[in-house]
């Protein structure tokens, strides 16, 4: 599906999700009232002490003459047809009258202020966002993949703070903002597109783009930039699967096969696709895990241990639960394992 050009016009810029931003109107209407107030208390100083002052029109000044005094003064005119000519009327300016009209400065340019301040904060929190960031999970493509993807990962304890988005649509990280996750704005077959999500120091890669060629050239990119990084992809065709594992991905799901195969399963045994559909679900009746292999397991047949297992990952090796090579378990094995979402904690404590 075609995106607007205008999308693709800024790249490589990091958007961290926005804090609660007050609306406009309201800001300026709390800034005109608090300009308000210290006029009002400016009018009141100068009205309690008005016999200190000396109007030069009729030598008198009044209430309406204390309002024009304080309003002149604060916006720093000064016509000097009202003057303080009493000790009390001029240290009350001094002391009161001078850090009102200060204060009153700074209400008039407090938008200025508010956006340098504003500049300066956002870039703070960038910087010390990447000087933090460490061996998080960058998500390439925020579409329906994508965010399924990220649904799981935090189902199973990951922080929305280890997640990147990176995407070439503003409003999909616009969107990704809000949810509160980092984005990344950008092509992500650029290396200066990725390595403003720190992809050089990521854990973990989730290709999840919309055709098959650019899934290519990001994992090719990708493990150009992070040689260890574990980097899982997702293609539409299987025929596209080989090229993407010899780009660089660890592990390529073939997207229209699975759903091809759910879909078959289904209708042959629909109490089955139920169920794995409910495996794939992750946080909901049956979930399936990986963990490591504790010590009293050491040495026993995959059959014994208090968990279904599916399968043992033994170095680069994954071994089927009934392959005679899969027992005794080591203690460097990890277990590919079948348990209730309500029990995602294993024997180790991990997930």
């Amino acid at each position: 599906m075609a995106r607007h050009a205008d999308e693709y016009l800024v790249t490589a810029r990091v958007k961290l999700p926005r804090r609660k931003v007050v609306r406009p109107l309201r800001q300026v209407s709390r800034r005109l009232l608090m300009a308000l107030v210290v006029l009002a208390l400016t009018v009141f100083i100068v009205y309690i002490d008005k016999e200190g002052y000396h109007d030069n029109a009729d030598n008198s000044v009044d209430f309406l003459d204390s309002v024009y005094y304080a309003t002149v003064t604060l916006s720093t005119t000064g016509y000097g047809d009202i003057v303080p000519y009493s000790s009390g009327a001029r240290l009350a300016n001094v002391l009161l009258v001078t850090p009102l009209r200060v204060l009153f400065l700074i209400i008039l340019v407090g938008t200025t202020l508010e956006v340098l301040t504003e500049r300066t904060r956002e870039e703070w929190r960038l910087n010390r966002w990447r000087s933090n960031l460490r061996d998080h999970t960058v998500i390439v493509g925020y579409g329906t993949k994508g965010r399924s993807a990220m649904q799981t990962l935090c189902a199973t304890g990951l922080k929305k703070e280890q997640i990147v988005i990176v995407d070439p649509s503003g409003k999909v990280i616009e969107a990704a903002n809000a949810e509160g996750f980092v984005g990344v704005l950008g092509d992500a077959t650029r290396s200066d597109v990725l390595l403003r999500a720190e992809l050089q120091r990521a854990r973990q890669i989730v290709i999840a783009t919309q055709r098959d060629d650019t899934a290519v050239l990001v994992a090719l990119t990708a493990r150009q930039l992070n040689r260890g990084a574990k980097i899982v992809a997702a293609v539409r065709e299987e025929e596209n699967a080989p090229l993407l594992r010899q780009s660089g991905a660890d592990a390529v799901i073939t997207s229209a096969s699975a759903a091809g195969r759910l879909l078959g399963l289904s209708v042959l045994s629909p109490s089955a696709g139920t169920v794995m559909e409910d495996l794939i679900q992750q946080g909901s009746g049956l979930d399936l895990i990986e963990r490591p292999v504790i010590k009293a397991e050491v040495g026993r047949n995959v059959r014994e241990t208090d968990d279904l297992v599916v399968s043992v990952l033994r170095g680069h090796r994954l071994l089927g639960y009934d392959d005679p090579a899969a027992s005794p378990l080591q203690l460097t094995d990890r277990l590919i394992t079948i348990v209730r979402a309500s029990s995602l904690t294993a024997p180790d404590g991990s997930h």
